[in-house]
């Protein structure tokens, strides 16, 4: 098996789960349906568990945002926010969207290469829930969804993928096709109908009916593993081929700039840290691992600033202080290795 570590950069495991008696989110009669809903959960694992609710007509905008950002959330859940809440464990990989497309979306997001870790976590959460509550289920279909790829299992597996070596090379489409195949997807970083920015991509299964949890988290395992062989094989023609030089000074040159700019807005930060993540990788740079690299960009995202500065900042303070900030972290992380 190739060496993760470089390659993935995040595992997440989602459940889908719907209440007994209540329609669907979209069919919810009224905010009055769908607070019971809200309760019920937050009671059932608040029982056992630690968790901070949040409604999403209770926070501020800025703070839905920054739940968006840090993947505890998704742009769904926002939309109709007197509907809809989340709750978050202490320790901010396990959260449980509540009246997104399903009742429940439960999720759990573990650093790295650990598919089976997350999925034991969040399992454990699944059932401190389904002891108080009965969630929709057939015994044909298994559990009822808003969405039929969700039934079944209702379980989606992913892991976030660093793959700026394939698709430098064009090799992603030819990926994405052979993942198609076998019933997986390929998605940008926030899910379906996103970029891939800073070559993250999303690979997760896309069947959940008829299949049991240990065959998605195989299947899933056996495609991250071959593509992770495939882009650390490429890494090493970047190295030796035509294109060798370019990609060197595009490295070397994200560094220059992370390091001595005055200005740096998210996008152009997201880029530069994506060729500094690749420099890593390619030996260009001494680092130890590319991890927080990734924390530091998405530190960097406008409503994360915002927190972090405890103020709200002008389009030119924000890309000020983001430069100053990625500077210094990025001048104690990184040293050449040329």
């Amino acid at each position: 098996m190739a060496d993760t570590d470089s390659v993935v950069a995040s595992s997440r495991v989602r459940l889908a789960r719907n209440l007994n008696g209540y329609p669907f989110p979209s069919r919810l009669k009224n905010d009055k349906q769908a607070k019971e809903i809200i309760r019920a959960v937050s009671s059932a694992i608040n029982k056992v568990d630690e968790f901070r609710l949040y409604y999403m007509d209770g926070i501020p905008e800025e703070k839905a945002l920054n739940l968006v950002e840090n993947h505890l959330v998704s742009p769904l859940l926002l939309k109709r926010p007197s509907y809809s809440a989340v709750l978050i464990n202490e320790s901010r990989n396990v959260s449980i969207m509540i009246n997104e497309e399903d009742h429940l979306r439960e999720q759990c997001i573990e650093k790295g290469y650990a598919l089976r870790s997350a999925y034991a976590t969040m399992s454990q959460k699944d059932g401190i829930i389904a002891h108080s509550i009965q969630f929709a289920y057939d015994e044909q279909l298994g559990f009822l969804t808003a969405c039929p790829t969700n039934l079944g299992t209702g379980l989606r597996a992913s892991v976030m993928l660093f793959l700026p070596a394939l698709t430098t090379t064009g090799w992603m489409p030819r990926v994405i096709r052979s993942a198609n195949r076998l019933g997986l997807t390929v998605r940008g970083v926030y899910g379906e109908g996103s970029d891939a920015d800073g070559y993250m991509y999303q690979l997760s299964n896309e069947v959940t009916l008829g299949l049991t949890e240990e065959f998605i988290l195989s299947q899933v395992e056996q495609v991250v593993e071959r593509v992770a062989e495939m882009e650390m094989s490429e890494r090493a023609n970047l190295k030796k081929g035509e294109r060798a030089a370019q990609i060197k000074d595009a490295c070397l040159r994200s560094y220059g700039v992370l390091t001595n700019c005055a200005m740096l807005s998210s996008e152009e930060c997201e880029k530069l840290c994506a060729n500094l993540k690749l420099g890593v990788c390619l030996g260009y740079f001494l680092s130890d691992g590319i991890g927080w690299i990734d924390d530091l960009a998405i530190r960097m995202k406008p409503s994360n600033l915002t927190l972090l500065t405890h103020r709200q900042l002008t389009p030119d303070e924000r890309d000020g202080y983001r430069a100053e900030y990625v500077s210094r972290h990025v001048r104690e992380g990184v040293r050449k290795n040329i």
